[in-house]
This record gives C-alpha cells, sequence and structure tokens, in this order.
C-alpha cells in the first residue's frame, strides 16, 4: 500500500472509541460557553479567514500548467518547507514572549496556513479566483484540523468534489462557519495550549506549529492527487 492509498484509509476510518469519548466531553465542554461567545468566536474567525482567502486571492501566482504531477509535487514540497520553517520560528517568536504573544500566535498561524494552502492550488493548477476553489482550500483545512467523525463527512465531499461543487452555496457566508471553528478550535487547544506556559512555551510553540502545518501540508497533498487521479480517469 502506498502513501496515498493508506491516506484514503485514514481519512474513511470509522471514529475510535476514545475519539467517540473525546468528542462528547468537548460537545459537553462547548456547551457550557455562553451562546453570545460562540457566536464571537465563529464571526472571528470567519472574519479572519475571509480576510486571507479574499485578499491573498490578489498576492497567488497564477496556476501552474502543463507540468507532470511528479515535478509540481517537488515544487509542493518545497513551499510546505518553507511556510513549516516559518511557523516554526513564528511559534517560537510568540511562546517565548509569554501570554499576550501566544495568543497572538493564533491568528498569525491562520494566515499562513491559508496561504500555503493558495500556494499549494496554484501549483497544481488551480485557479483560486474561482469560488469554488477557495471553498475548497477551507475543505481541506477542515480535513486536516477535524474530528474523525467529521474528516468522514469531509473526505466524501472532496473525493467527488467535481459533482459537489455544484451543490456549494452561492454565498459564502452560508458556509458552516460554527462547526469549522469548533473543530478547528478544539483540535488544536490541546496541542498549544502548552505554549501559553512560560519557559517552555517557546519550544512548544516550534514544535506545534511545525507539525500543524506539515500535517496541512500533505492533507493539501493528497486532496488534490484524488482531484489529479479523478480527472485521468477514464
Amino acid at each position: 500500500m502506498n502513501d496515498f492509498e493508506a491516506w484514503q484509509q485514514r481519512m474513511q476510518r470509522k471514529p475510535t472509541l476514545l475519539g467517540r469519548l473525546t468528542r462528547r466531553v468537548q460537545a459537553r465542554l462547548n456547551a457550557l460557553l455562553p451562546e453570545k461567545l460562540h457566536k464571537a468566536l465563529t464571526v472571528a474567525i470567519q472574519k479572519m479567514v475571509q480576510g486571507v482567502l479574499f485578499g491573498s486571492m490578489h498576492t497567488t501566482r497564477k496556476p501552474l500548467a502543463d507540468t507532470a504531477l511528479a515535478e509540481r509535487e517537488a515544487l509542493v514540497r518545497t513551499r510546505i518547507r518553507y511556510y513549516r520553517n516559518t511557523a516554526a520560528a513564528e511559534g517560537a517568536a510568540t511562546g517565548a514572549g509569554g501570554f499576550l504573544l501566544g495568543l497572538a500566535d493564533f491568528p498569525l498561524l491562520l494566515g499562513l496556513k491559508l496561504k500555503l494552502l493558495f500556494d499549494v492550488a496554484a501549483l497544481y493548477g488551480h485557479d483560486v479566483r474561482d469560488y469554488s476553489e477557495r471553498l475548497f482550500l477551507l475543505h481541506i483545512f477542515q480535513l486536516a484540523f477535524s474530528s474523525q467523525h467529521t474528516r468522514n463527512e469531509i473526505y466524501q465531499r472532496v473525493a467527488t468534489w467535481e459533482t459537489y461543487r455544484h451543490t456549494l452555496p452561492t454565498d459564502v457566508n452560508e458556509f458552516d462557519w460554527l462547526t469549522f471553528q469548533q473543530e478547528y478550535r478544539d483540535y488544536i487547544d490541546l496541542a498549544k495550549l502548552a505554549q501559553l506556559i512560560p519557559v517552555i512555551g517557546a519550544a512548544v510553540g516550534a514544535v506545534a506549529n511545525y507539525k500543524l502545518v506539515e500535517q496541512l501540508g500533505e492533507t493539501a497533498i493528497n486532496c488534490y492527487r484524488l482531484r489529479w487521479f479523478a480527472s485521468e480517469a477514464p
């Protein structure tokens, strides 16, 4: 079994008992938060993501044309290394700065991740000026940073994207931003919480950011492989 097939199996795996228990605990913790706070977090993350999605659109390179898959992926991995190392340095800097700078890491890391996805999309030959391509980036993001339960659902959309894209809402505000922010926040909370602790914050921030960007990059590669192989199928 190659890496791509192994990834496909992981994305379609049933949630484990531990995963189901964790999901229940997180759901209960989320239920304890006031509705106003949920709305505020949802709007904040929505605006941050939309700001990058529609701002980076004007600075992203043109889609790469007439290039073999292997060449594209060599370029993609170079970009992943760049963003991974940048995120690690940023995490170390904000982690070393204590609580307030640790909080600043959240929007900075989010922006780096989304800009990475713009570059990857272009290198695979997709034009992010297309509204549906920007929504595809959000689906990659969800696939990388969600519970297994949500991954099962998102994977099916990604695997049948050329059909699914015709059912997308015409207004990006109709995207399920509440689930997006809850899943993302729940996924990275444990990985990032120790970054706020003095002394060890810098090391934790560097390692956590490095691994999170690497995970997003690998997810993006496999998502675009799905589309590449689907387009090549007779």
